[in-house]
């Protein structure tokens, strides 16, 4: 089972920028994919970016520009540099893995989340 722990989140104004981190617990090689994910209040929760194992990343259309993923293969470990940063980007953010299923498909699994909040 692997496990994803993320930290960086904190409370920023409009226009700052914060820097997530997540390590997993066994190399970020084994999964097909990594990434970010966030949630806001009553929001369902949507991808913000993610990372392949070949190395192609993916961004939503909303962070395109503001934020960059990227990996430490060395240190098990995915970031998140989130530069101006907008009140809309407030959420739960979470790191997750792809992790393969016995079925030939894909599940996510998830850490704990951190918590994004842009306010003035």
């Amino acid at each position: 089972q692997v496990q994803l722990v993320e930290s960086g989140g904190g409370l920023v104004q409009p226009g700052g920028s914060l820097r997530l981190s997540c390590v997993v617990s066994d190399s970020i090689l084994l999964y097909p994919a990594v990434g970010w994910y966030r949630q806001a209040p009553g929001k369902q929760r949507e991808l913000v970016a993610e990372i392949l194992r070949v190395g192609s990343i993916n961004y939503s259309d909303s962070v395109k520009g503001r934020m960059t993923i990227s990996r430490d293969n060395a240190k098990n470990s995915v970031y998140l540099q989130m530069e101006d940063l907008k009140p809309e980007d407030t959420a739960v953010y979470f790191c997750s893995a792809k992790v393969p299923q016995w079925d030939g498909r894909v599940a996510n699994s998830w850490g704990q989340g951190t918590q994004v909040t842009v306010s003035p």
